[in-house]
């Protein structure tokens, strides 16, 4: 893992909005993590894959990016099946699950009210994401959603203009380096079925012959 303060700080406070909101979790659920959530896999993984935020009774309660919430499923059922996971399910810290030549991250480290970081919170924290991609240098970037997808282009100087999001487009960010799109993996997108099993195979598929 990773742990220079540079590309992750456990204390970080810099989102009085956010220090706030989890200093409120933390007393009403006291068993709770309830502070930034590291980054999850090897520090040197060939692909990095960039989430949103911490979800409330997921990763904010667990510790661990996309673990004991639903938006979870789908991704690590997904890592298991082409290879980058010894197991399929991830419920807690503690389950075993080991990841292998992949890391999960998010663009705001800890937990926004109603899932949604301003602005100005994502940009404070992009300096984070800036140092751990420059860091583990993987050379596939998969983006769960736009504000994720946003959030790379920034960490990395460039223009979002340049780099429209759609759900499986492939972006050459130079460098050897690609980035790939996707739906965010969530319960409402998935019960929608706005992003199904099938289309993320596809993607996952996509991303192995780049790795290959």
């Amino acid at each position: 893992m990773v742990n220079d303060i540079s590309t992750f700080d456990p204390a970080c406070v810099c989102c009085p909005r956010l220090a706030g909101h989890l200093a409120a979790v933390r007393r009403d659920h006291p068993g709770y993590h309830a502070a930034p959530v590291a980054p999850f896999g090897p520090a040197n993984a060939p692909l990095l894959i960039v989430g949103l935020a911490p979800g409330m009774h997921g990763a904010n309660a667990t510790g661990r990016p996309f673990t004991g919430d639903h938006a979870g499923i789908l991704l690590y059922r997904t890592l298991h099946a082409f290879g980058f996971s010894n197991q399929a399910d991830a419920v807690a810290p503690d389950d075993g699950l080991v990841l292998k030549d992949c890391r999960v991250t998010n663009a705001v480290k800890c937990l926004p009210p109603q899932n949604k970081p301003t602005p100005a919170e994502i940009r404070t924290c992009n300096g984070f994401l800036a140092a751990e991609i420059d860091a583990v240098a993987p050379r596939v970037i998969l983006a769960l959603g736009r504000i994720a997808h946003d959030a790379v282009l920034r960490a990395q100087g460039l223009a979002l203009a340049a780099y429209p999001f759609a759900h499986g487009a492939e972006h050459d960010l130079g460098q050897g380096r690609r980035l790939f799109d996707s739906y965010h993996c969530s319960r409402y997108n998935t019960q929608t079925r706005r992003l199904t099993t099938a289309m993320f195979d596809e993607l996952f598929r996509e991303i192995r012959a780049r790795l290959s």
